[in-house]
C-alpha cells in the first residue's frame, strides 16, 4: 500500500516536471497539464500553478498555456485556493495567480490573501520587487476593491526602496478618489529621501490632472518645483502645468 502511494506520487511529480519543462515540445506540456487538470488533487493543482513560473521558448505558446492554466484553475473554483496560496507564498511573479484569485473568491477573502502577501513584502529592500509590484498593479486595476481598502494598503509603498514599486503605487492610486489620495501623494512629493525625477514628475502629473488642493503644503510644493517638475506651478492652491 505504501509502495503504491509512493509510486503514485512519483508519477505525479513526473507529470508536473513535464508540464513545467520550458524546453519540452508544446504537445508534451499540454498532455501533462491535461493530466494535472484531471487529477485535481492539491499537489496537481499546485503543479499547474507552477506553470506560471516558467517561460517557454516561444512567446505565443507560453502566453497560450498560461492563459489556459488560468481558465482551468478558475473552472475548479475555490478548491484551488490552498494550492494557489502555497504557490504565491514564494513565487517571484504574481500577475497570473492574481488573475485566478480575483475570479474564485469574494473580495474580502481575496484581500485576506493580499494581506498575507503584503505581510511578507513590507516596504524596503527586496531581491524580488516584482512580487509587490505585481500585487500593486493588480489592485489598481481591480475595480471590485474599494478606494479605502486599496489606499490603506498601498500608501506605505510610496516610500518603497524600489523606484518601479513606487511608480506602480502612484499609478494604482491615480484612478481613485482625489480627496483621499491627495494628502499621501503630496507627502510623497515632498519626501526628503525621494531623489527620482521620474517619480516626482508622475506625482505632479496626477496632482495637476485631478486638481488636488495642496492645502498648507502649497508653499513647500512651490519651492520644490525644479528639475523634472519645473514645468509646473502652484496657482490658487493647486498644481498646474505651465
Amino acid at each position: 500500500m505504501v509502495f503504491g502511494l509512493f509510486s503514485k506520487e512519483k508519477a505525479l511529480q513526473r507529470t508536473i516536471d513535464r508540464a513545467t519543462n520550458k524546453l519540452a515540445q508544446q504537445p508534451d506540456r499540454w498532455g501533462a497539464m491535461e493530466k494535472l487538470r484531471e487529477d485535481a488533487s492539491e499537489p496537481a493543482l499546485l503543479g499547474l500553478c507552477r506553470r506560471f513560473g516558467i517561460t517557454s521558448l516561444r512567446a505565443v505558446e507560453d502566453e497560450q498555456e498560461k492563459a489556459w492554466v488560468v481558465d482551468i484553475l478558475v473552472e475548479k473554483g475555490a478548491m484551488v485556493l490552498p494550492a494557489l496560496r502555497t504557490y504565491m507564498a514564494n513565487a517571484e511573479q504574481l500577475s497570473y495567480p492574481l488573475k485566478v484569485l480575483e475570479r474564485i473568491v469574494p473580495v474580502d477573502q481575496a484581500l485576506e490573501v493580499v494581506d498575507e502577501l503584503f505581510a511578507k513584502e513590507k516596504p524596503g529592500y527586496t531581491r524580488h520587487p516584482e512580487r509587490r509590484a505585481d500585487v500593486i498593479r493588480w489592485l489598481g486595476e481591480w475595480s471590485a476593491v474599494g478606494d479605502d481598502d486599496l489606499i490603506k494598503r498601498l500608501v506605505p509603498y510610496l516610500a518603497d526602496f524600489d523606484e518601479n514599486v513606487r511608480f506602480a503605487t502612484i499609478d494604482a492610486l491615480a484612478s481613485r478618489d482625489a480627496k483621499k489620495i491627495g494628502e499621501p501623494l503630496v507627502e510623497a512629493l515632498l519626501r526628503p529621501d525621494e531623489e527620482s525625477g521620474r517619480i516626482k514628475l508622475r506625482i505632479a502629473q496626477v496632482l495637476a490632472e485631478k486638481k488636488i488642493p495642496l492645502g498648507d503644503k502649497a508653499s513647500q510644493v512651490a519651492s520644490g518645483l525644479t528639475g523634472t517638475i519645473s514645468a509646473f506651478a502652484v496657482k490658487n492652491g493647486v498644481l498646474i502645468a505651465k
